[in-house]
C-alpha cells in the first residue's frame, strides 16, 4: 500500500474506491484508491483524495493489456483501434512495412499519448529465405529484402545483419522458421541458419523470437536455442511421448516465452459463424466485414475446420470444441512453469485489431482456463517476455499508470474485459473510437 490521503494534492490523478485486479495473479482487493502522479502510480490505499478522481465504486480495474503478436500495414489508422479495447502495448514482430524508419515512427508515436496509441516493441525485420514464408505466403510488393526483410542466402551473411539490426532499440532477431500457416506450405529454413541466428544473437544479449507453427519446427527452435516463439498453433502437445517431454524440458531450463496466437485459426474460420459478427462490442467497420466474405474465404474456412477435426479426432462443428486440445496444451504449459504470453497475430482479414485479443481470452476460458491467469498472461507475462516488467504490466507503485477501468467483474467472465469505461495511459485518460 502507498501513503495516506493527507498528501492527496499531490496526485494528478486518483481513481477511487474501485475493484483492484492488479495483474500479478493475486486476488482481487475491494475498493481500493489509486493515486497517479506525472504518469505513474504512486499510491494504493483504501482512501486517497484528489480534485481530478474517478469514481471507481461498483468498477474493475485491470492493468493495460498487452497483444505480444501484432502486424500492421496502416499504423496511423491501426494504433486508435488497439486503445479503444484497452490495449496499451503492442509486441510488433516484423512485417511488410517494418523498416528501420517506419519501426522509429511507430516507436514515437506510442510514446506519446496525446493521441491514442499503444506503446511500441518489436522485433528486428523478418531473418528468412527467399521463397518462404512469410512474403510468398503473402504476396507483396512491399516486401523488399534488406529493408523490410532479410533473405538469408547463406549462413556466413548472418553475423554482419545481426550486427546491423542490433543498433536498433529492437526487442530481439525474428526468424521464420515456419512453413506457412495452411496449405500450400513452403520449405522450412535450414536447421544451420537458426543455429548461426541465435549464437550472433547472443553476442549482442539480444534474445530470438521464433516463428514455428509444428512440432519439427518447435524441436528446431529448441535445438537452436531460440528462447521465444511467438506462436502456439499448430504446435501439438504429447505428455505421454518420452522425446517431446525431454525437449519441453530442456526449453523449460531456458525460461522461455510463448505466444498464444490461437485467434489465427479463428480469424480462418470466421465466415462459417456469421454471428461472431452481431456482438455488441464490435466496432462499426469490424461488424461491416461479414459482406467481404467471398467464396475462397469459405473454402479456406472449411479446410481449416477439416484440419482441426482431423488432427484432434473430433467429430463436432462447434468452435469452442474444435479449440479445446490447444487450450489444453496451453494449460499444461503453464502449470508447467512457461511463461504464457497473450498474442493474437493480428494482420488477416477476421483478426481484428484490439478487438481479437479479447477474443483470443475467450477462447482460452471456454477451454477452461481461469481469468486471473489469463488476465496475467496478457500483462505482467507479457511484459515479462518484453523485460518491461520493472515499469509495465501490473498495477504496482512506481510503475507507468496504463491502466482499463470496467464495468462488470472479469473474473466472472473474461468477456467482461470489453466492458470498458476509461482506458488510462501513461497517467492520461485516452479517447476512444466511441465512448
Amino acid at each position: 500500500m502507498g501513503c495516506d490521503s493527507k498528501n492527496a494534492n499531490t496526485f494528478d490523478l486518483v481513481i477511487a474506491n474501485v475493484n483492484l485486479i492488479d495483474g500479478t495473479g493475486n486476488p482481487m482487493q475491494k475498493k481500493v484508491s489509486i493515486g497517479i502522479k506525472d504518469g505513474k502510480i504512486t499510491a494504493i490505499d483504501s482512501i486517497l483524495l484528489g480534485s481530478n478522481t474517478i469514481n471507481g465504486e461498483g468498477k474493475y480495474l485491470i492493468p493495460g493489456l498487452f497483444d505480444c503478436h501484432v502486424h500492421t500495414e496502416d499504423f496511423q489508422n491501426d494504433f486508435p483501434k488497439y486503445v479503444h479495447y484497452g490495449v496499451t502495448s503492442i509486441f510488433i514482430t516484423g512485417g511488410s512495412i517494418c523498416t528501420h524508419e517506419n519501426y522509429k515512427i511507430m516507436r514515437e508515436l506510442g510514446n506519446q499519448d496525446s493521441v491514442p496509441a499503444p506503446y511500441v516493441f518489436h522485433t528486428s525485420q523478418h531473418f528468412t529465405m527467399e521463397g518462404r514464408h512469410p512474403s510468398k505466403t503473402y504476396v507483396s510488393e512491399k516486401w523488399r529484402d534488406g529493408i523490410s526483410l532479410f533473405y538469408l542466402k547463406d549462413t556466413v551473411q548472418i553475423e554482419k545483419l545481426v550486427q546491423e539490426v542490433a543498433q536498433y532499440p529492437i526487442t530481439g532477431i525474428k526468424v521464420t522458421i515456419e512453413e506457412g500457416p495452411a496449405p500450400p506450405f513452403v520449405e522450412r529454413i535450414p536447421q544451420e541458419f537458426v543455429d548461426k541466428i541465435v549464437e550472433e544473437a547472443s553476442k549482442y544479449d539480444l534474445e530470438v523470437f521464433a516463428h514455428v507453427s509444428d512440432n519439427i519446427e518447435l524441436k528446431m527452435a529448441v535445438d537452436a536455442g531460440v528462447q521465444n516463439l511467438v506462436h502456439f498453433t499448430g504446435v501439438d502437445i504429447i505428455p505421454e511421448d518420452s522425446i517431446q517431454v525431454a525437449l519441453l524440458k530442456k526449453f523449460r531450463q531456458r525460461k522461455p516465452s510463448w505466444v498464444t496466437t490461437l485467434m489465427i485459426d479463428k480469424a480462418f474460420l470466421y465466415p462459417l459463424f456469421p454471428q461472431w459478427f452481431d456482438e455488441e462490442y464490435l466496432l462499426p467497420e469490424y461488424q461491416t466485414k461479414q459482406e467481404s466474405i467471398t467464396p475462397d474465404y469459405i473454402g479456406r474456412a472449411k479446410m481449416t475446420r477439416s484440419l482441426l477435426k482431423e488432427i484432434y479426432g473430433i467429430e463436432s462443428n462447434d468452435f469452442s470444441d474444435l479449440m479445446k486440445p490447444q487450450v489444453a496444451d496451453v494449460q499444461l504449459l503453464y502449470e508447467q512453469g512457461f511463461n504464457m504470453v497473450l498474442g493474437t497475430d493480428v494482420g488477416d482479414e477476421f483478426n481484428l485489431l484490439g478487438y481479437s485479443l479479447h477474443e483470443e481470452m475467450k477462447i482460452l476460458e471456454e477451454g477452461g482456463m481461469n481469468p486471473l491467469d489469463i488476465i496475467k498472461m496478457g500483462t505482467l507475462n507479457a511484459a515479462n517476455m518484453l523485460h518491461a516488467q520493472d515499469s509495465l504490466g501490473s498495477i504496482e507503485v512506481g510503475k507507468i499508470a496504463n491502466l482499463v477501468l470496467l464495468d462488470e467483474n472479469p473474473l466472472e467472465s473474461i468477456r467482461n474485459t470489453l466492458t470498458i469505461t476509461k482506458v488510462i495511459k501513461n497517467g492520461v485518460v485516452q479517447d476512444r473510437l466511441i465512448e
